[in-house]
């Protein structure tokens, strides 16, 4: 038993070790491609596969990269794009949420299973049927069309659902005894106390539409439209001639907004997932 016992904490420590071991190494295979394009960006295109420490810096290929290419229309458009998502999906989302929880609905978990479903369906298999729906209601080639399929999400829902069914009842009546309508309870009772999760469902549901590229590469055919995603796809075409430290320069700047977010919000960012018990 006392070899037993001393054994133990030599097994823990090499599995601890092992794990962090393996922890660095996805850390590093993760990061490697966002190094290179660091490195293609900030350097002259001669120095894109010549590693030399004291190569000279430039910001030729991102003068070179705005210049080529309408970004700051790329920009507009994704900003549009995902602010104008994000807040519909509050809304409905909230809405749904709040009636699947509070709310004696006539067969509510068939319903909510319904919902759920969603959850298991690809949004690829529905591309045809998204774009019928956006032809028919002319919505093709604009922002609207882009963001109307992922209005109603069923993880917003689940998650809101899950959340607001751990709000005590206490708090519900209290609001109503002072005369609050079911409008005013959500607004004033159950939103304030949601916030992390809300936040976290933001930071999940911007990240997702800032990079979305399928559809809206299908259901976009114009500058005035197309968002940062499918902008820097056509920007990056062979056909265009490939300039990968340009290429380069001009995935920074696509995802440096996301990249700034998250560094100046991460701690943020780590403690709202962990209150809004996503795993």
């Amino acid at each position: 038993m006392s070899t037993l016992a001393a054994a133990l904490p030599r097994r823990l420590a090499l599995t601890l070790s092992l794990e962090t071991l393996a922890a660095w190494l996805l850390a590093i295979v993760w990061i490697f491609p966002l190094l290179y394009a660091v490195w293609a960006a900030f350097h002259p295109p001669a120095f894109m596969v010549r590693f030399e420490l004291f190569a000279p810096l430039s910001l030729e290929n991102f003068k070179t990269a705005w210049a080529q290419a309408p970004f700051a229309r790329y920009y507009l458009n994704t900003f549009l794009l995902v602010s104008g998502v994000v807040a519909a999906q509050f809304v409905v989302c909230t809405l749904a949420a709040f009636a699947f929880a509070r709310f004696p609905i006539p067969g509510k978990n068939a319903l909510f299973l319904l919902v759920l479903i969603q959850l298991f369906v690809f949004p690829e298999v529905l591309i045809v049927e998204n774009y019928r729906i956006a032809s028919g209601l002319g919505l093709i080639d604009t922002i609207a069309g882009m963001g109307l399929p992922y209005v109603a999400s069923a993880f917003g829902i689940f998650l809101l659902r899950q959340t607001f069914k751990t709000i005590p009842r206490e708090l519900e009546d209290a609001a109503r005894i002072e005369g609050c309508g079911w409008l005013a309870v959500l607004w004033k009772v159950y939103v304030p106390l949601a916030r992390p999760t809300y936040l976290a469902y933001a930071l999940v549901s911007i990240s997702h539409h800032w990079n979305n590229f399928l559809w809206p590469l299908v259901v976009t055919n114009s500058v005035e439209s197309r968002p940062l995603t499918v902008g820097l796809g056509v920007f990056s075409a062979p056909e265009t001639g490939v300039n990968w430290a340009t290429v380069s320069a001009a995935t920074l700047l696509s995802i440096a907004p996301l990249l700034v977010a998250f560094l100046l919000f991460q701690s943020q960012f780590v403690q709202s997932f962990l209150r809004a018990g996503i795993r």
